[in-house]
């Protein structure tokens, strides 16, 4: 598809329609170098001419670093559902990332980047401590550095928000409706902020604290992170043994067999051999595993329940298998992963929107510090700051704030009360920025709404896009179900059984199964733990959020 200064849709995949949209590099020099931004949507149902008609709502899945046109090509219809006929949904690969040109890339092959290794580690995992990952970083700075012909410093999140007005303005309107997911509230944020007049809906789900993201802290993400591993216990031990693989007569009995298996596997790794690969199980692979799985408790806490009763029994297979993506293989044809989001633009977007940061190895130190103490979790999450320290050093003169205005429509921001890495206390700060912006409480466990299945939330969120109106100040919505099946039932039995308890409308069903099987997809929207000194939870759409 060749790229246009205006939008010119063509048939692709199943019932989509995509489109290149040419946006200049450097918005302050229009008529220099220009960015090719991929595009695709799901059309409106109704007919563009009709008064029913509502025009585009664009998302943003997260990371940062994750494919819009992944999420609307895999879960286009299901958010179609939820918003209903009338719009037009719109997914978009921000520039760097996917299918969007100039393409982020460190390594010359995809055999490169495998061989150096980019897979989620805990940093402090050795005798070397944090150094390994710290040298790791610099290393990767460099290599970003020798790669960049002079694009690399137009990757950030001020150009993409421009780019996104571009994209408004290319539909024939002058207003933007938006959905962004975890990163994705730190772009919509900053879009607001910048252009606070040009704000129809928008909804921020998962929220950060932008002041934190480009101060390059990263240092309370975490407050909540607890809350959702308390759940799992409670649960766990609630369902009962029926419905908990991993059950115990107390959470803090089910607390204790985990802590055990972590001791073991510190000690002696559990060598694994299943269908799809064959490694190590090691601390670090187990840590990852549960942190992910916090991300997505609907979809994910029943299988990583199995997982460590079959741990506990000596067998790693399930564990292994869900961490490992399959055996990479080299290709002869490039246009194999022509369209693959890589890792790579996750630390270019991050590093290049926040300010620089110490690259010496005691500052690195006294950071790790503080967030091991501040968290159990900070050993996986100090990755994302490290990584920065050895970023190339550009002008740091792109927006980073502040976050105040009085938009032309008031924000609608969704926070869960039991969020692993976006705490509901980061989207009532940001709601005060914004006036009559109103935060809507989801009262479950996981990162962002759509990982429980909430209608009421779903509902208010269809309200919002259809007609303007927010939810009362303090309104607090409940998910349908947990993530732990009734005892002696299965989960669809479960959750067919909490539909006719409901008494659900007919609409209410629709949202209901669209919210559901959304959250039964886990990885589509992480918020990306970057890859310059080890992984990401990565989207599973796309072979990274």
């Amino acid at each position: 598809i060749v790229a246009r200064k205006e939008l010119r849709w063509h048939k692709c995949y199943e019932e989509r329609q995509c489109a290149r949209l040419l946006v200049p590099l450097n918005h302050s020099e229009p008529g220099g170098q220009q960015a090719s931004i991929a595009l695709i949507r799901k059309p409106a149902l109704v007919p563009r001419n009709s008064e029913f008609y509502r025009g585009p709502v664009l998302f943003n899945p997260g990371g940062p670093g994750e494919s819009g046109v992944d999420i609307v090509r895999v879960s286009g219809d299901l958010f179609g559902t939820i918003l209903g006929p009338q719009f037009d949904i719109v997914g978009f690969d921000p520039r760097g990332i996917g299918r969007s040109q100039p393409h982020v890339s460190f390594f010359k092959t995809d055999v490169e980047r495998h061989i150096w290794d980019m897979n989620l580690k805990v940093v402090n995992r050795s005798a070397e401590g944090i150094a390994r990952g710290w040298a790791r970083a610099h290393v990767l700075g460099q290599l970003a550095a020798e790669t960049d012909d002079g694009y690399l410093r137009h990757i950030n999140t001020d150009q993409t928000a421009r780019d996104m007005l571009k994209i408004v303005e290319a539909h024939g309107r002058s207003k933007i409706q938006y959905w962004g997911f975890s990163y994705g509230s730190v772009l919509g944020a900053t879009f607001a902020a910048m252009f606070p007049d040009k704000i129809e809906r928008m909804v921020i789900d998962g929220v950060e604290d932008s002041e934190n993201y480009y101060a390059t802290l990263w240092s309370n993400n975490l407050l909540d992170t607890d809350k959702v591993m308390d759940s799992f216990y409670i649960g766990c031990a609630e369902a009962g043994p029926d419905s908990c693989a991993f059950w115990a007569p107390t959470a803090n009995d089910i607390r204790q067999k985990l802590t055990t298996l972590y001791d073991s596997l510190r000690s002696r790794p559990l060598p694994v051999r299943t269908k799809s690969g064959y490694g190590l199980l090691d601390y670090s692979m187990l840590r990852t595993a549960i942190f992910e799985s916090l991300y997505w408790p609907y979809a994910s806490f029943p299988i990583i329940a199995q997982g460590l009763a079959d741990l506990a029994a000596g067998q790693g297979q399930l564990l292994f298998d869900r961490m490992n993506p399959p055996q990479f293989k080299c290709s002869c044809d490039s246009s194999e992963r022509a369209f693959a989001t890589i890792p790579d633009a996750t630390p270019a977007i991050l590093c290049n929107d926040g300010d620089d940061i110490p690259g010496d190895l005691e500052s690195t130190q006294k950071y790790f510090d503080m967030m091991t103490k501040a968290s159990n979790w900070g050993d996986i999450w100090s990755n994302i700051r490290i990584g920065c320290v050895g970023w190339p050093k550009f002008p740091k003169d792109h927006f980073q704030g502040p976050f105040e205005a009085n938009t032309s429509h008031p924000i609608l921001l969704i926070g869960n009360t039991a969020d692993p890495v976006t705490p509901l206390w980061a989207a009532k700060k940001m709601s005060r920025g914004f006036t009559g912006s109103v935060v809507l409480t989801q009262d479950s466990a996981g990162h962002c709404s759509i990982s429980a299945p909430s209608v009421c939330t779903q509902k208010y969120v269809r309200e919002y896009f259809i007609d303007g109106t927010l939810p009362q100040p303090g309104t607090i919505c409940q998910p349908v179900g947990q993530p732990f099946p009734v005892s002696g039932l299965n989960p669809e039995e479960a959750h067919n059984q909490a539909v006719f308890t409901l008494n659900m409308t007919p609409d209410e069903k629709e949202i209901y199964a669209a919210i559901l099987e959304l959250s039964k997809t886990p990885g589509i929207i992480p918020f990306r733990v970057p890859l310059s000194l080890s992984g990401g939870i990565s989207a599973k759409v796309d072979a990274g959020t």
